[in-house]
């Protein structure tokens, strides 16, 4: 019994510290001199992390100004541009995926936790009880040989009794040391997993800065060519004024704005290739389409990460049926493009928020709703995988689009000449099937 008690005790012991902090008489301390001299040990620590700050800042000084002269390296290069821009928004949108699945595999394994120490915590007298019975046990000395009739006596019946409870405690010490190791082991799994999410967001907080330093390369270029986009915008924020419809909108933009007009045109001249072309795809320097819209089902990719909370044909709320998905996603998550086009519009309009429309050729257009920034212009050509907009910290959108939610919310709408359509057949199915530029 000896060789089997001491390892119980240690487990029982590491249980009862788990479910909660032991009852102890309180120990009068010293009274601390509010004259006493500064720690020696906080002030070591303080420099350290005044320290390693520095270290920091110098590393994102230098890491800024690599950064500037690879930008400035590529001169106007557009294709080698366009390149990166669609690479790191992958990356950055990658990132954002694996967070998240991170986030939701930590869920179940902190809520496992906390039930588990609330039914140590709630068993916290019998642990005490199991624990005091072995430790009693395993300091018991063996009956001496010499002694009186009554003694003897004594310690034979206690023996007895203690091998009839032996067992028992044996029995509720097991169960305890096990139920001890599985929290163990969902506390490591917890651990693994936490680090695995701040590595993922050391990640992106690294690749985000790279991707709004090119998305601004980008759109100053664009600037420096179209010299009256000023102009432009302002003329687009008249018309979204006055247009009282979405393909109010769409109608006046593509007749009445330059950069629109063009752009529309643009997409009726060469938005339909006369057959696919998958090699194209991988040819940053396309300036339309490498395959034709309707040729591209289940093919585009999803423009932002998120979960999907209402559904094309579904009811929205107020009697009528919902005419496009609606996606709530992460915080400063990435939008990009599900298909190479034209951006016809990008500003504010009604209850829509933040809106974009980009012309796909053939009488498509794709409508993004509920973005905070946009981050393209109207009037430029965009490839599949390009990042063109943010999300908020919230939703942008007014409710009849997009079921209550405190998260940020994407409204995704596809239209052939004008109408709604179904965006289901369009979508890959997996990943591999995606489009990349």
């Amino acid at each position: 019994m000896r060789d089997v008690l001491p390892q119980a005790t240690i487990l029982c012991i590491a249980a009862l510290m788990l479910a909660g902090p032991v009852r102890a008489q309180s120990v009068a301390l010293p009274p601390a001199s509010s004259t006493s001299a500064p720690d020696a040990d906080a002030i070591k620590q303080r420099s350290e992390e005044l320290e390693a700050m520095r270290a920091r800042q110098k590393a994102a000084d230098e890491a800024a100004q690599k950064l500037k002269a690879e930008i400035a390296a590529l001169g106007q290069d557009r294709v080698r541009l366009n390149q990166q821009l669609i690479e790191i928004a992958a990356r950055v949108r990658g990132i954002e995926a694996s967070v998240a699945d991170t986030e939701n595999r930590l869920r179940p394994l902190d809520a496992r936790e906390q039930q588990m120490r609330a039914s140590l915590e709630s068993r916290r007298d019998e642990i005490a009880e199991v624990l005091a019975a072995l430790q009693r046990a395993g300091r018991r000395a063996p009956p001496a040989l010499f002694v009186r009739p009554e003694d003897a006596l004594q310690s034979l019946r206690t023996a007895i009794l203690l091998g009839a409870a032996v067992p028992e405690m044996r029995a509720r010490a097991k169960k305890l040391a096990g139920e001890l190791g599985d929290l163990i082991a969902v506390r490591k799994t917890i651990g693994e997993e936490r680090e695995r999410l701040k590595t993922d967001r050391d990640r992106l907080d690294a690749e985000q800065p790279r991707l709004a330093a090119l998305v601004q390369e980008r759109q100053t270029r664009e600037a420096e060519a179209t010299r009256d986009m000023d102009a432009e915008r302002q003329r687009a924020a008249s018309l979204a004024k006055q247009a009282d419809s979405l393909q109010s909108l769409i109608a006046r933009m593509e007749q009445d704005l330059k950069s629109a007009a063009e752009a529309a045109a643009a997409a009726e001249l060469k938005g339909v290739p006369p057959k696919p072309d998958p090699k194209a795809l991988k040819n940053p320097a396309r300036l339309s389409p490498a395959i034709a819209f309707a040729s591209a089902k289940k093919l585009l990719p999803l423009p932002v990460n998120g979960t999907r909370i209402r559904n094309f044909g579904g009811s929205d709320g107020n009697g009528g049926q919902e005419r496009g998905i609606s996606i709530a996603t992460k915080p400063g998550a990435q939008v990009t493009t599900p298909c190479d086009c034209w951006v016809v519009y990008a500003g504010p309009f009604r209850s829509y928020g933040q809106l974009l429309i980009l012309n796909a050729g053939g009488g498509y257009h794709v409508l993004l709703a509920g973005v905070e920034r946009i981050s393209v212009n109207i009037g430029q050509f965009v490839l599949t995988g390009e990042p063109v907009a943010t999300m908020g910290s919230q939703s942008q959108i007014a409710s009849i689009l997009a079921a209550p939610s405190s998260q940020p919310v994407l409204y995704i709408e596809f239209r052939k000449d004008g109408t709604p359509i179904d965006p289901g057949p369009w979508w890959a199915k997996s990943e591999g099937e995606k489009v990349r530029g």
